[in-house]
């Protein structure tokens, strides 16, 4: 029989709608059906496309044995860290706190307050059992110590927090230098990336040091990183995309889920490295991962779907490794030899059992054989078994792919994926927008129940602000101000910070709050970048304020440990360097030049809009008219502009400065 879950909105939890577990949702359902037995709460949080949470739910969760103990002495509580990352993160902290270490599958046990007085990721079966076995009998008879350990719990993590209130100036060039000196540090030369395995993309850092035009340091960098991930297993080199991360520190294996956040951030983030690069690589990787958002995770309704699983038939990266048999065989002996050669695939294998993750370490001589390779092994690999697709539409990563693809309409001058952009604009508006405040998440067409968080007011408004820009429609730039204003009603400390839930959310054990970017912008280095591009497009002092004061908060920490502020770090490049605005006026077709040149070579961080003259929706192009019945092209900074060019090369040497 189904349980509870058989009703979620959330794929993941309905993974587990026929578990013999007696799952509950998160809620207090569940708390006062543990006071009415009087056992503890075993919460457990994962997500959908995550390979260990499958191994677990295999392991125990499907066990009738395991399953028959966790019904007798506790209330269950099943949560996908997705819809609820306010759950999730109040109780990673917990897990980390008392582990040293976090990740998913996160297990953590509470008493009727939701306090936590025991917490894990993964537990094998038989090592669950015997916790399992523990935990009821100290709840039985250690009852007072059990409760003592959450209270000192709930207190410690009371304690910790983030510091507020400004410590210094905004930050300028000698202590970008600084952050660029701390990831000079920590950089791997040989390889790209930052640290050691496992290697994440680090998108919002890449960001920052694309922002240090002439800084041949921070490009070089950037440049490395860019071409390693490329080239290594962590990108498809068949259909496009990333996927989630490299096991291995020269991105050779990944952990072969697509999540739709890395992927939205890396398209736009190589969109910025052919801007300054014109590499072919940037152009061709930014392409192919725009056209995999349309193709592998769009939704019917017009979002973006969450994440495609590592898994496929329970087998981790089946769907996409290679043996060179396997190749023969789809492309013949010779074919199959070349390709092997071209890919990297060994008989030693570079993955699992002999098998290979595909590489391209280098451009292949002859593009003809390399696109036929390609499409003959995609066509073979559609016939194997594909990973699951998580469908929930999430407000946050949704606005990350608006901002992405509608930026690469514009650079690549391809109309569908501004398109594309739009649509998905347009249903986060009409569905997950609901009495003036966001939700969460939404799975077709109906928006799930959990509140927004920070980031998703923040993602969103950059969203529709990169929209707005695109477009010229001024109801986006319109949309993403109440956004904003939102965030800075219900979302703001008092004291320059933010916190990651409203002021009206759910009361949990602590009210999250977390400035950091980790796999995704922070809501607070979110909404910083969506407050900096609002301030310029409207010419707002108090947003502009806002960010400021923000940002004041951060700077020290940001240039101490830059790899987790990078967004922070990019807005604030952004407001040092004005942000330049740039208004384009004149018909579609005639301003078309100016437009293409303003994209392409604005300076980092900066603003463009392009539409009719003297709009009075666009405070942009409000009071900019035509320049002798020719379209012009106005740079501004603090909405105070330079006098209007008409001729492309002008435009160029005002953006372009020597």
């Amino acid at each position: 029989m189904p349980n509870r879950l058989a009703a979620s909105t959330s794929p993941y939890l309905r993974q587990h709608a026929e578990n013999p577990v007696d799952w509950f949702e998160w809620g207090d359902e569940a708390f006062a059906e543990a006071k009415r037995r009087d056992v503890p709460i075993l919460l457990s949080v994962g997500y959908a496309a995550c390979h260990w949470c499958h191994v677990m739910a295999h392991e125990s969760f499907e066990d009738e044995q395991v399953a028959a103990v966790m019904n007798r002495h506790f209330v269950n509580v099943k949560v996908d860290r997705e819809e609820r990352p306010d759950v999730d993160a109040v109780y990673m902290d917990a897990t980390t706190a008392l582990t040293g270490h976090g990740g998913w599958p996160m297990t953590c046990l509470l008493d009727h307050e939701g306090a936590p007085f025991y917490a894990g990721t993964y537990f094998p079966r038989e090592q669950f059992l015997r916790l399992l076995g523990a935990i009821a009998q100290a709840w039985a008879q250690d009852r007072d110590e059990v409760q003592g350990a959450g209270r000192r719990v709930v207190e410690a993590l009371a304690e910790r927090g983030w510091p507020t209130g400004a410590d210094g100036g905004l930050p300028a060039a000698a202590e970008f230098d600084a952050a660029v000196g701390v990831l000079a540090g920590q950089f791997d030369v040989e390889r790209g990336g930052f640290g050691r395995a496992p290697k994440f993309p680090p998108s919002m850092v890449l960001e920052f040091l694309l922002r240090r035009r002439g800084d041949e340091r921070a490009q070089a960098m950037a440049a490395r990183t860019f071409e390693a991930m490329a080239r290594g297993g962590l990108y498809d080199q068949l259909a496009g995309g990333f996927a989630r991360y490299s096991v291995d520190d020269a991105w050779v294996v990944p952990h072969f889920e697509k999540m739709l956040y890395d992927n939205a951030l890396l398209l736009r983030a190589y969109l910025h490295w052919w801007r300054i690069s014109d590499a072919a690589l940037a152009e061709r990787v930014a392409r192919e991962t725009a056209d995999f958002l349309l193709r592998d995770l769009r939704t019917p309704e017009g979002g973006f779907a969450s994440a495609l699983d590592a898994d496929a038939d329970g087998v981790e990266g089946l769907t996409y490794a290679w043996k060179p048999a396997q190749l023969a065989e789809v492309l013949g002996p010779a074919d199959g030899a070349a390709a092997a050669e071209l890919f990297g695939v060994t008989a030693a294998g570079t993955f699992e059992h002999g098998s290979s993750t595909l590489q391209l370490p280098r451009d292949p001589a002859d593009v003809a054989q390399w696109a036929d390779l390609r499409a003959r092994l995609l066509a073979a690999r559609s016939l194997r078994p594909q990973p699951a697709r998580d469908d929930k539409v999430v407000t946050a990563w949704n606005g990350l792919a608006i901002a992405a693809l509608a930026e690469a309409g514009v650079l690549l001058d391809v109309p569908r994926y501004l398109d594309a952009a739009r649509a998905a604009a347009q249903l986060l508006i009409d569905t997950h927008l609901v009495d003036g405040r966001l939700r969460r998440t939404s799975r077709d067409g109906v928006a799930g129940s959990a509140a927004g968080v920070l980031e998703d007011y923040g993602d969103l408004a950059e969203g529709l602000l990169v929209l707005h820009q695109a477009s010229g429609d001024g109801s986006w730039l319109a949309a993403a101000g109440e956004l904003l204003e939102t965030a800075l009603t219900h979302f703001a400390d008092g004291e320059g910070g933010f916190y990651d839930t409203a002021d009206d959310a759910e009361v949990l054990m602590r009210r999250p709050r977390d400035p950091s970017d980790n796999a995704a912008p922070s809501g607070t280095s979110a909404t910083i970048s969506a407050l900096v591009a609002y301030s310029a497009l409207t010419g707002s002092s108090r947003h502009r304020a806002a960010a400021e004061d923000a940002v004041r908060n951060l700077a020290g920490m940001a240039i101490r440990q830059p790899r987790f502020f990078g967004w922070t770090l990019a807005a604030a490049v952004a407001l040092d360097d004005g942000p330049v605005q740039v208004a384009v006026v004149g018909e579609p077709t005639a301003r078309g030049s100016l437009t293409a040149t303003a994209w392409r070579w604005r300076p980092a961080g900066a603003v463009v809009v392009s539409g009719a003259p003297d709009a009075p929706d666009v405070p942009l192009l409000a009071g900019r008219p035509l320049i002798g019945e020719r379209p012009a092209a106005y740079v501004c900074r603090g909405m105070v502009c330079d006098l209007p060019v008409t001729d492309v090369a002008d435009l160029l040497g005002r953006l372009t400065p020597s």
